[in-house]
C-alpha cells in the first residue's frame, strides 16, 4: 500500500525534479497529482521516465484531503495561502520555500543531519526544505562537527543560475548568445550582466550589508546543525546553468587533520569524497548534474588558525538542494510516521 502525493509547483523546474525523483527512487506511490497554477491546468507532464504523463491540477480547485504527502515547489506566495490549507486537511506539506524554515513551530530538515527533528511535524504539519546552498553545506559539515566540533563557518559560494528558475537560466543562455554575436546583453532577471561575470549579490540586500541568501546561510545552519557555530557567507551568482560550489573554511574545538577528514567524509552518508591532488582530482558542476551526492574535494590543513580545515563542496542544487532533498524527508516520514500496510 502507497501513498498519495501532490506535487504543487509541478511545472517549474524544481517541481519537474520532483517528479523525477519520485520515480527515480521508486517512492511508493498509489497516486501522483501534479499541481499548478491556474495557467498551467491541462498542461501535461511526464512522470520521470515511466511514461506516465500526469495532466496538471489547479492548484485553486485542488482538494488535499485524502492525500498523505504534498511537496510544494511553488515558492513563498502559494506556500503563504496553500500549505496551511494542506495541513488542515491532513496532508503534510514538505516546503522549498524560505517561508517556514525559520518557524520554530516547523523542523528544518536534511535527513542525513538531523532525521530526529522530523518528529516535530505534527505541531503544524508542515516540514521545510532547507537553502540549496544550506543543504549541500551541512551534508559536508555533519560528520566533521561530530568528530571535532566546527566553532566557525566561512563559506563563499559560487551558485548556479538555475537558483534563480528559468528565468535565470534563460537569461544565462541569451546573454551568452547575444555577446556572441555582437548583440547586448541587457540583464533583466540579475542585477548585472550575468554571461561571463559573477555577482556577489544574491536576494536582497539587509541592513548589515549582508544579503539574505547569506542570512539564509547562516541562521538555517545554526538551526539544522549547531546553534553555537559561528557562520559568515558570502554568496555570489557565477554563469553556470547547474550545480553550487562552497568553498568552505572550519575552525574546530579540537584537532583534526586533513587526513583523518578525509577518512570521516569517505564513510560519510550523502558524500562522495574526490580528493586526488592532480590535475583533474577534484569535482565541478558540470560533473555533478543528475546524481544525489554532495561531493567533497580539496580538503587541507588551514595553517592561518589553529584547527583549521579548507574544503571545495559541489552538489546538483535542483537535486539535493531542492527536489532530493525534499522527496529524502518524505521517505523519512513515511520510516517514523505514516507508514503504510
Amino acid at each position: 500500500m502507497g501513498y498519495r502525493v501532490a506535487v504543487v509547483g509541478a511545472t517549474g523546474s524544481v517541481g519537474r525534479e520532483m517528479l523525477n525523483v519520485l520515480a527515480e527512487r521508486e517512492f511508493p506511490c498509489d497516486e501522483v497529482a501534479a499541481v499548478a497554477s491556474s495557467r498551467s491546468t491541462g498542461i501535461e507532464i511526464e512522470f520521470g521516465d515511466t511514461g506516465r504523463m500526469l495532466k496538471c491540477r489547479n492548484i485553486e480547485h485542488f482538494d488535499f484531503a485524502g492525500w498523505d504527502i504534498a511537496l510544494f515547489a511553488a515558492g513563498s506566495g502559494p506556500a503563504k495561502e496553500y500549505a496551511p490549507k494542506a495541513a488542515a486537511a491532513g496532508c503534510v506539506v514538505i516546503d522549498n520555500s524560505s517561508l517556514y524554515r525559520m518557524d520554530p513551530d516547523v523542523p528544518l530538515i536534511v535527513p542525513e543531519v538531523n532525521p530526529e527533528a522530523i518528529a516535530g511535524y505534527a505541531k503544524r504539519n508542515i516540514i521545510a526544505n532547507p537553502n540549496c546552498s544550506t543543504a549541500q553545506m551541512v551534508v559536508a559539515l555533519k560528520p566533521l562537527h561530530d568528530a571535532a566540533t566546527i566553532r566557525r563557518v566561512v563559506v563563499a559560494t559560487y551558485q548556479s543560475v538555475s537558483g534563480a528558475g528559468k528565468e535565470g537560466m534563460d537569461e544565462l543562455f541569451e546573454q551568452s548568445r547575444n555577446i556572441f554575436v555582437g548583440d547586448p546583453a541587457v540583464p533583466r532577471k540579475f542585477t548585472k550582466q550575468i554571461a561571463f561575470n559573477v555577482i556577489p549579490h544574491i536576494d536582497v540586500f539587509l541592513d548589515d550589508g549582508s544579503t539574505k541568501e547569506e542570512w539564509k546561510m547562516v541562521v538555517e545552519t545554526k538551526k539544522i546543525l549547531d546553534p553555537k557555530i559561528k557562520v559568515v557567507a558570502t554568496c555570489v551568482r557565477v554563469p553556470v546553468f547547474v550545480g553550487h560550489s562552497e568553498a568552505i573554511n572550519l575552525e574546530f574545538e579540537r584537532e583534526l587533520g586533513a587526513e583523518q577528514a578525509q577518512d570521516i567524509l569517505r564513510e560519510a552518508p550523502g558524500v562522495m569524497l574526490i580528493d586526488k591532488r592532480e590535475d583533474g582530482g577534484y569535482v565541478t558542476p558540470v560533473e555533478c548534474v543528475g546524481d544525489a551526492a554532495t561531493y567533497v574535494s580539496r580538503v587541507r590543513e588551514d595553517p592561518t588558525v589553529e584547527n583549521g580545515l579548507t574544503l571545495w563542496c559541489v552538489s546538483d542544487n535542483l537535486r539535493k538542494g531542492a527536489a532530493l532533498n525534499a522527496v529524502q524527508i518524505a521517505e523519512l516520514l513515511g520510516r517514523r510516521h505514516l507508514k503504510k500496510g
